[in-house]
């Protein structure tokens, strides 16, 4: 089978302390052999590096959740961008973007730095990984100026919407939909919304260690079980497992360019 790439995995957080090179080791054995880590804050940039580090099919990014935007957020923001500045190699800004599902407090707040890191990207001509959850207004909000930016790249992270939904997302060329394990939920309706979007605009992630598929649902998820998502595809698209597995990995080679050099 043509080799799997996890777009999005948090293998260096502590939910894999324990067993971290195996989960990595049972990756590879699964054919997911590259794996995008996002980083969450200023806190986790170590852990990130750490992993990124020992692992070579393990790629950082940098960048600020917006969860994590608080009282504190520029501070917060300049330490991350301090690390962007140094002497690290990052393949990618993330995970950047808004979140308005369990408070609003920092709505404002979250689209100034998400803004923040949208000229980050485009000032290092990197892709943007994008978190957005009861925000798409607000996420195309802060997008609209830079619609006509040529560099401009990236993933939509954790895709869970209509046909509507994607319509102004694909209007940005130079992005994909990042699908993951909610693909396989029995009252998904990403199934239906998939087969009006082009596989050419797709790519697969786990967010691991969240959002295990099924039949891992409710387990610690795992870049291993990306295979599921791509099985679940494979019958989405009628097509078999290596055109998923070679089309999906293709489309992230596309948007993380500087990783494909490294290959």
């Amino acid at each position: 089978m043509t080799l799997l790439t996890d777009t999005h995995t948090h293998l260096f957080t502590e939910e894999f302390d324990e067993d971290r090179d195996l989960a990595i080791i049972r990756a590879r054995e699964s054919g997911v052999y590259r794996l995008f880590m996002p980083n969450i804050d200023d806190t986790s940039v170590e852990s990130l590096l750490s992993t990124c580090k020992t692992h070579p099919a393990c790629y950082p990014m940098i960048g600020l959740h917006p969860t994590s935007i608080d009282a504190d957020w520029e501070k917060r923001l300049a330490a991350v961008e301090a690390w962007l500045r140094g002497p690290e190699t990052f393949y990618g800004i993330g995970e950047v973007g808004i979140d308005l599902y369990w408070d609003r407090t920092f709505r404002s707040e979250q689209m100034k730095a998400f803004d923040i890191q949208v000229q980050w990207a485009l000032e290092f001509e990197l892709p943007l990984s994008i978190h957005s959850r009861s925000a798409y207004p607000e996420v195309l909000e802060v997008l609209e100026p830079y619609r006509k930016e040529p560099a401009l790249s990236g993933i939509f992270h954790c895709f869970s919407g209509s046909v509507e939904e994607a319509a102004p997302l694909l209007e940005y060329e130079n992005f994909m939909l990042g699908i993951n394990g909610t693909v396989t939920y029995k009252k998904s309706t990403l199934p239906e919304v998939l087969k009006h979007i082009p596989l050419e605009r797709v790519v697969l992630e786990t967010d691991s260690p969240y959002l295990a598929p099924v039949p891992h649902r409710g387990k610690r998820n795992e870049s291993a079980y990306l295979v599921n998502v791509a099985e679940k595809l494979s019958d989405i698209y009628g097509t078999s497992l290596d055109e998923i597995a070679a089309q999906t990995t293709g489309n992230a080679l596309k948007v993380f360019s500087k990783a494909s050099r490294t290959f």
